[in-house]
């Protein structure tokens, strides 16, 4: 039993390690080739949407007998694969339009929210301070969305680079804690021959 988890455990060291580099590769791809990464990144929203649009309309279908609202999902589906269709078309522009409008109408909702949640706070005697903050911040990140496109698309595209090299990094220290295990597995099952290296 303990050589099968060993042998598990060296299987699953490479993927940590392929997936690690990977993430690392990409996120550094991302912050020395922006104009690619963006490029890239409005042809996956597009894809997306169209993808999405007409699975969301095969199965509006599928539930058409058993779903009396089923029109209302065919209706989403048409809109996202109508969206698709024209982002490929209108490559890159309307996709990064779309990135930079949604990233602006997030950061006003929730900031809003967030101050809507902070007054709430207040009057129930909850600590609010930080909340109402934030929400403040997130109002003003919004309104700087919309007023410079070319700035939140950097935004989103530095975070989601950050992301990559974060998550590349704690994969590759995955990924030698899992080496390290598989070492103290096999020091257990096999101590003579962990013995002689």
């Amino acid at each position: 039993m303990l050589d099968a988890i060993r042998r598990k455990h060296q299987r699953t060291w490479w993927t940590f390690i392929v997936r690690g580099v990977l993430a690392l590769v990409v996120g550094v791809l991302m912050l020395t080739r922006p104009a690619d990464s963006l490029a890239v990144l409005a042809l996956l929203v597009a894809v997306w949407a169209l993808v999405s649009g007409v699975s969301e309309i095969i199965h509006s279908f599928q539930l058409r007998t058993a779903f009396g609202s089923w029109w209302i999902l065919l209706i989403a589906g048409v809109i996202s694969a109508g969206f698709g269709a024209v982002a490929l078309y209108d490559y890159p522009a309307l996709s990064l339009a779309f990135l930079a409008v949604w990233a602006g109408l997030w950061l006003g909702v929730t900031g809003a929210l967030g101050i809507l949640s902070s007054m709430h706070f207040r009057r129930s005697g909850i600590p609010w301070g930080w909340t109402c903050a934030w929400g403040v911040v997130s109002v003003t990140a919004s309104f700087a969305a919309f007023i410079d496109p070319p700035a939140t698309l950097a935004a989103i595209l530095a975070l989601l680079a950050a992301f990559a090299i974060v998550s590349g990094t704690a994969l590759l220290g995955a990924a030698w804690h899992i080496k390290s295990i598989g070492r103290h597995i096999a020091a257990v099952v096999h101590p003579a021959d962990a013995s002689s290296k």
